[in-house]
């Protein structure tokens, strides 16, 4: 008889990092490419949108804050890696061995990052990070073998972070892998809004 309250919906944000132009270091923008181009997002309570936030580092600050829930694809350092290893975890504790010094654009998201956090906006983040393999000054689209295999661990990792959200994603696109999206990332614009 009485009156249900609404759920309240919880915004979820899937934000790529990374330089396109630089191998590996495109991993997080060509992901979440990769991710909008093989699924459909379905929630009965929850919206999602993927947003390829390139290298624009503090530029992003408006989108990250509307947002309840981040997931930041990027490329990251950590002591005892090796490339193509997958790390997840939650950006405020992340562990000790994790270090975003790799390179210009790693260094200006964990700049952005703190910003946020400082001015106590950070919503809750967590950050799916992965070993690249650094060929210096080398400008290509191509990935690594090192970086292809590990998308899969990447692709499992999102996933189940997703559906303990409330969130179903149906294959749409079961043919389509890394190295196609990664020859074809420069011409997709910015995916910003609700997905579903």
């Amino acid at each position: 008889m009485g009156c249900r309250e609404k759920e309240t919906l919880m915004n979820i944000l899937i934000l790529g990092i990374g330089n396109i132009l630089f191998q590996d270091e495109g991993i997080g923008a060509h992901f979440i490419h990769y991710l909008d181009e093989k699924y459909e997002f379905h929630s009965s309570s929850n919206t999602i949108s993927i947003v390829d936030g390139g290298t624009l580092a503090q530029r992003l600050i408006p989108i990250i804050v509307k947002y309840d829930k981040v997931f930041v694809i990027d490329c990251i350092d950590a002591l005892n890696s090796k490339p193509g290893d997958v790390y997840f975890f939650d950006y405020l504790n992340a562990p000790s061995e994790i270090d975003w010094q790799g390179s210009a654009h790693e260094v200006e998201m964990l700049q952005t990052l703190n910003m946020i956090k400082m001015n106590g906006d950070l919503p809750s983040t967590d950050v799916l990070g992965v070993i690249p393999k650094r060929i210096a000054d080398d400008t290509t689209f191509e990935l690594s073998f090192e970086i292809i295999k590990a998308v899969d661990t990447m692709e499992d990792t999102i996933i189940k972070a997703l559906k303990k959200l409330d969130i179903e994603l149906v294959v749409k696109n079961d043919n389509i892998t890394i190295e196609d999206i990664a020859l074809i990332s420069f011409k997709r614009e910015i995916v910003n809004g609700p997905r579903i």
